[in-house]
C-alpha cells in the first residue's frame, strides 16, 4: 500500500484527471483499486502513487479498453516495474466511510443511493450484519469521542432504522411456535442494534417479536407470559445498565426456566472483567459468526 500521505482531496483529483468525482469513487467501490486516506472530517486524500494509478487507468482507456479490462490489467500484472499495485482493499470499509460521510452531511439522497449500492454487490445478510453494523459502531465512536453532535448521530440513526424497518416488514413472518422475542433493557435510549440483530433472525427464519425500547419490567414478564417465546434477547447500548441487564436475565431465567436469554448491545464491549464473568455464557457477540454459533449453541 503506499506509504506517502494523502494530499490531494477528489474535487483536485477530478480536476487534475478530467474525471467526475461520483465516477471516480464508483470506480474505488466497484473496482477495489485503491483505498484512500481520510482525514478527521472523513474527506477522501489522495497520494501521489494513486494518482499515477488513475492516470494508468485512464491511459488504458484512451487506447479503448473498458475500466473493467483495465482494473484487470492492473490486476494481472501488478505493476511490478511502476510499483503502483494496492494488493489488498477492503469494498464494505470503503462504502461504510461513504455512508457515513453521506449521513453526516445530511444528505438523504446519497447515502440512500450509497445503501442501494451496496445492496446490489452484497447479500442482504452481509449488509445487514457487516455494513450497518460497522455504521453503527463508528457512530457510536464518533459520539463518544465528541467528533460528531446528537443531532447529527440521531440524523444518522434515523435514515438507517427506516431502512432496516422497510427490510424488517418486507420479510414474511414464519408461523412456527418457537418465537424470538427481542427488547432492550428498562432505561435504554438506543434501539437500532437489536433492531439490526432482529431483521438478521427474521432473515434466518426465527418467528420474531420486536419491541425495542420503552417496556418497563412489568411488561416484560406480561408479554412473555402471553407469547410464550422460546428464546429472549435483551438489547443494552449503555454502560451504565450492564449489570441492570444481566440482574433481569437472572430474575427471568429463575421464573421462566425452558427460556433461552440472550444479552446484545454495544455496552459489553466495554465491560468490566467482573461484568464480562457475569455475561460469558449470555452475550450473543458482535458479528455474525458469533451470532450464528451462539444461536446454534442455544439450539
Amino acid at each position: 500500500m503506499p506509504r506517502s500521505t494523502g494530499k490531494y482531496n477528489i474535487k483536485a483529483i477530478s480536476n487534475m484527471l478530467g474525471i467526475h468525482p461520483g465516477t471516480l469513487r464508483a470506480w474505488e467501490r466497484r473496482y477495489q483499486i485503491i483505498t484512500p486516506k481520510r482525514n478527521d472530517a472523513g474527506h477522501r486524500l489522495y497520494t501521489e502513487e494513486h494518482v499515477q494509478i488513475f492516470k494508468w487507468l485512464i491511459n488504458k482507456l484512451d487506447q479503448g479498453f473498458t475500466i473493467g479490462q483495465a482494473v484487470s490489467l492492473l490486476e494481472n500484472n501488478q505493476l511490478r516495474n511502476h510499483n503502483l499495485l494496492e494488493k489488498e482493499y477492503n469494498k464494505v470499509e470503503l462504502l461504510v466511510d461513504d455512508i457515513l460521510y453521506s449521513l453526516l452531511k445530511f444528505d438523504e439522497i446519497q447515502a440512500l443511493e450509497l445503501l442501494d449500492e451496496a445492496f446490489s454487490i452484497f447479500s442482504i445478510d452481509k449488509v445487514i450484519a457487516d455494513i450497518f453494523i460497522k455504521l453503527l459502531v463508528k457512530l457510536r465512536e464518533k459520539r463518544l469521542n465528541e467528533k460528531i453532535t446528537s443531532a447529527e448521530e440521531q440524523y444518522a440513526m434515523s435514515l438507517l432504522r427506516s431502512r432496516m424497518g422497510a427490510i424488517y416488514y418486507s420479510i414474511p413472518t414464519n408461523t412456527g411456535t418457537s418465537k424470538v422475542l427481542s427488547i432492550c433493557v428498562p432505561g435504554e435510549l438506543h434501539e437500532l442494534e437489536l433492531f439490526i440483530f432482529t431483521t438478521y433472525l427474521r432473515r434466518k427464519g426465527y418467528p420474531t417479536i420486536y419491541i425495542g425500547t420503552g417496556i418497563e419490567e412489568d411488561s416484560i414478564y406480561d408479554i412473555i407470559t402471553r407469547v410464550n417465546p422460546k428464546i429472549l434477547f435483551i438489547s443494552c447500548t449503555m454502560q451504565e445498565n450492564i449489570m441492570a441487564s444481566v440482574q433481569l436475565a437472572k430474575r427471568l431465567r429463575e421464573q421462566y426456566k425452558n427460556l433461552t436469554i440472550g444479552l446484545s448491545g454495544v455496552a459489553f464491549r466495554f465491560a468490566s472483567n467482573e461484568e464480562k464473568e457475569e455475561i460469558h455464557n449470555l452475550f450473543v457477540g458482535d458479528t455474525r459468526e458469533e451470532w450464528d454459533e451462539w444461536l446454534k449453541m442455544s439450539e
